[in-house]
This record gives C-alpha cells, structure tokens and sequence, in this order.
C-alpha cells in the first residue's frame, strides 16, 4: 500500500473545476472520510451509473485527488482511496482559479444546508448545530495565521479518524469554514 500524504493540496484551475461537480464532491468526501469504494458503490452513492461515475473517478485520478486501491479478492473491481488525510483547495490565481474556487464553494455550502435541512426535528445533537458568520478587522498576516490556525484545529479532531476507526459514540459532524477578504485591500498592500 503507497503511503498517503498528509494533504493533497490543489491550485490548479482545471483541477479545482473538476471537483465542482456534485457527484465528484459527495464521492470525496466518503473516499476522504476513509472510505474505501468500488466504481460501483461510488456510482450508488452519486445517483449515477457505473460507467459515469468511472469517468469522473479517473478525472480525478488525472488530478491527483484519488487513486487506485489494492484489488479486491476476487479482483474484478478495483476499489478508489484517498490520495491523502486531507484535501485542500487553494483558488488564489485569478481568473478561471478564482471561479473554479467559486463554483465548488457554491457547491460544498449547498451541501451543508442540505445537511441542515435534513436533520431530524428531534434529533439529540441537535444542540452542536450551528452556524457563525462573523467580520473580524484582520491584518493580512493576521488573516492568514486565523486561516492555519482553523485548518490546524479541524485536522487536530480528524487525526485518525475514519469511519472504521474512530471513537466509541463519534457521529459524523460536517463543518464549512470559510475566510474571505471583504472590501477593498488597505492602500499600500
């Protein structure tokens, strides 16, 4: 088994385009939960047919975003992994980057409201629920470490965790953190 990176991080534009499509998203986030899945399970997970969701798994492979697992035992399907523990999206670049970053934004906060609206009235965590937005007058390296030190904080509580190997009484949590410069940058920056 090829050792996984700590975080697949992704800038490129095409690439960042690539995981703009719903079924792509919800198929990362199992594979990036610690699934391991076959094209088929991956396809019943989409809502799409084997063979269209083999097309989108290998746009991803192309990406460097997922690859292929070890065969089965019966070796007639190869299952689809994680490249790594985590996966980054960084849409700095202008132009097609920024709205690649955008269309896949869009998508990823759809699925959270998704989530909230499909939460039982009277389910017992409901009290975790949550949803903060907040304005903080921020330097730019302030900006910056307050964006490491978010990303730092998720990956301290995703440390080896997966579906298969996680805490007696651990639920699935989904989070969305999002830190954008609003206005226009100081003079002199």
């Amino acid at each position: 088994m090829a050792k996984q990176k700590p975080a697949v991080v992704i800038t490129d534009p095409h690439a960042i385009r690539a995981l703009a499509h719903p079924a792509r998203q919800r198929v990362i986030d199992e594979l990036y939960n610690g699934q391991v899945l076959t094209a088929t399970e991956c396809a019943e997970i989409a809502g799409l047919t084997p063979s269209a969701m083999s097309y989108h798994l290998r746009a991803l492979e192309k990406w460097g975003i997922i690859e292929r697992a070890e065969e089965t035992a019966d070796g007639r399907e190869r299952p689809w992994r994680a490249r790594a523990a985590s996966l980054r999206i960084d849409s700095q670049s202008g132009g097609a980057g920024r709205l690649a970053g955008q269309a896949i934004m869009r998508t990823a906060v759809d699925g959270v409201l998704e989530q909230f609206a499909e939460m039982a009235e009277d389910d017992p965590w409901d009290d975790v629920s949550s949803l903060s937005r907040s304005r903080l007058w921020l330097t730019h390296e302030e900006a910056q470490r307050f964006g490491k030190e978010l990303n730092d904080l998720v990956d301290r509580y995703k440390e080896n965790r997966t579906q298969a190997d996680r805490p007696a009484g651990a639920r699935q949590v989904s989070s969305l953190i999002a830190v954008v410069p609003i206005g226009k940058a100081p003079k002199g920056d």
